[in-house]
């Protein structure tokens, strides 16, 4: 940790509130996101269905048949290969006596997807299908501050794009009919596949409500282009609840404070350094929090090793 000097401060805000701008900022910092942080996703097989096999597949699956199949998937790496060249964000913040701290995050670049690069399905899924994948692969979901900062330094900004409300907002239809729209904007700006990505969906995101709402989801995000947010944190709908709006944005469980690796779970307990990466500071036991929201819902938990420890 180091003195905030004004030119520091400086420097923190035009990372934190510019696009791409922020992103030439940032580049020196790739070097830390490097290939070795996503090492624990398989490769994906050559004989993987690709997004639009995978959307055919799911035809006629009942609610958990889905949710099975999408995991099945995803552990085994059918993941498009630009989601695995993880992207840094920086955030600065102050933690005490005037000290602040620079945290460099390693994320996916867009949201969890089955598929290739050249066909892939963004794909909705329950929060304990979710943290299933990412504690298999050494990740974790992100905080509310880490979406306003993955948002405010990505590349690539999509514009939002609601489907009407309705019962079938939850059904694979919708899924890929929302799924056919992003690609579609997409394709239309400029910008290249692997670029830090936003705007797309909605987020899965850790918070302390967790802890008094263990039987529900938290999310937040979908930036409109002024930088505001269309859903505020919520813990609204079970744990169950997934929609077309919903993403999954994967975030290494490596950070690095003061250019120095160590735990994002382990970060968030810490009372100092948490507030750099989350609004409403600690995340308490955040560890725990993982696993105890992970175990008893997660479709094959018995299947996936409990990764995470307070001290790992």
């Amino acid at each position: 940790m180091r003195k905030m000097t004004s030119i520091g401060f400086g420097l923190a805000m035009i990372l934190c509130a510019s696009g791409p701008r922020a992103s030439n900022l940032v580049s020196p910092l790739a070097s830390l996101c490097g290939e070795d942080l996503s090492r624990r996703i398989p490769q994906r097989a050559s004989e993987a269905p690709t997004g639009t096999d995978f959307v055919r597949h799911l035809s006629g699956m009942s609610d958990d048949e889905r949710e099975g199949a999408i995991l099945e998937q995803l552990l085994a790496g059918n993941i498009p290969g630009f989601l695995r060249r993880l992207t840094p964000v920086h955030l600065t913040g102050q933690v005490n006596e005037g000290q602040s701290a620079d945290v460099t995050v390693c994320v996916s670049p867009d949201y969890l997807a089955v598929g290739s690069d050249q066909n892939f399905f963004l794909v909705p899924m329950r929060l304990s299908t979710a943290l299933t994948v990412a504690t298999r692969f050494r990740f974790a979901l992100p905080t509310p501050r880490i979406v306003d900062a993955i948002y405010a330094q990505a590349a690539m900004r999509l514009q939002p794009q609601p489907l009407p409300a309705s019962d079938t907002m939850r059904t694979t239809a919708y899924y890929w009919e929302h799924n056919e729209l992003v690609q579609q904007q997409r394709a239309n700006l400029p910008g290249v596949l692997g670029a830090l990505t936003a705007g797309d969906k909605k987020d899965l995101v850790l918070t302390n409500r967790l802890w008094t709402h263990p039987a529900r989801v938290a999310i937040y995000g979908w930036h409109r282009q002024d930088g505001s947010p269309i859903q505020p944190l919520s813990t609204v709908h079970g744990a169950r609840y997934a929609d077309y709006s919903h993403g999954v944005r994967l975030v290494s469980d490596t950070v690095y404070v003061d250019g120095k690796s160590k735990s994002l779970l382990t970060l968030l307990q810490d009372p100092h350094l948490a507030g750099v990466v989350s609004n409403e500071g600690q995340i308490r036991k955040a560890a725990e929090l993982v696993n105890e929201l992970t175990a008893p819902h997660a479709v094959v938990a018995a299947s996936v090793p409990v990764l995470f420890s307070d001290g790992h």
